[in-house]
């Protein structure tokens, strides 16, 4: 990894971008949906499944359960044990794609080392999969298609637009090329809609000279999950960042962009709060999105 230092004027402190507001409005948003649904006695969805008893993933999709709840959502689940093959899970799959009342279907990520999980998601029903990460998922994302969105690219669009931040004609810079966020981020943010449209750039630390190209962006999102790398130095003063990329030490969360940074960003993600509730709710407007779908 290289870096360059450049002068910079700095403008902060940053407008700070908390996620949970935007989160709240899309719940809200999904809330009513569901309440029109089961106005036709359709009860939106969304399964779950557990392989194993790690804690955290059981905490996960416990809260993924009591969200389901407050929203007026059916949340069955299924926990299969530590021991569990690849075609008990697949098994498990294969029950929810096949009832009509499951409108959305997710597998609680990471699973046992020794299951395959891209496997298992290309068993799930595409219109089910409310992660938005099946191939079928991805194609249509590419061509414009409606279908389930990967959850943090649609929040980050869902919350450059709450906070009224243009991105039409902008230059978005994305530093990262993971499948699940980099890349469909870029496919997102460069369609043709009032709250995308964007001249869109993807970089990586694959090339040395990243910070020339993060440097210009107007919107710069941080998605390598290389805790820190984005410094000062490497921030167009008055841009907006987006800090997606992290990583953990243990509880400890390490996000790919410096405090620091926010002494030359215009508007900056929080630490902590920022991408990560957006995504969450990201999951609920794809399952009630499924079921209006299925009952057209």
């Amino acid at each position: 990894m290289t870096s360059a230092s450049t002068e910079i004027t700095t403008s902060g402190p940053a407008r700070l971008l908390p996620g949970a507001p935007v989160a709240e409005a899309v719940l809200a948003e999904t809330s009513a949906a569901a309440a029109r649904l089961a106005s036709r006695g359709i009860i939106p969805s969304l399964a779950t499944i557990l392989v194993g008893d790690d804690d955290a993933s059981a905490r996960y999709v416990g809260i993924k359960q009591r969200q389901a709840t407050a929203l007026g959502f059916a949340s069955p689940h299924e926990h299969l044990p530590a021991t569990a093959t690849q075609d008990d899970l697949h098994r498990a799959i294969a029950r929810f794609n096949a009832d009509p009342a499951v409108h959305g279907l997710l597998v609680q990520y990471p699973v046992p080392a020794h299951l395959d999980y891209d496997a298992a998601l290309q068993t799930i029903d595409p219109d089910k999969d409310v992660d938005g990460m099946h191939p079928l998922n991805m194609g249509r994302l590419a061509v414009g298609v409606p279908g389930p969105l990967p959850c943090t690219p649609a929040g980050i669009e869902a919350l450059l637009a709450y906070y009224d931040i243009p991105v039409a004609g902008r230059e978005v810079v994305i530093l990262g090329r993971g499948a699940t966020l980099g890349r469909p981020l870029a496919m997102l943010l460069s369609q043709k809609r009032p709250t995308a449209n964007a001249a869109v750039t993807v970089v990586h630390t694959g090339v040395p000279d990243w910070p020339r190209y993060t440097r210009r962006a107007d919107i710069l999102v941080a998605a390598a999950g290389v805790p820190g790398i984005v410094r000062p130095e490497h921030v167009k003063p008055g841009s907006v960042v987006i800090g997606a990329g992290v990583r953990y030490d243990g509880r400890r969360l390490l996000p790919d962009v410096d405090e620091a940074c926010a002494e030359v960003a215009g508007a900056i993600t929080p630490r902590v709060g920022g991408v990560g509730p957006t995504t969450v709710a990201m999951l609920f407007r794809n399952a009630v999105r499924a079921a209006e779908r299925a009952n057209q």
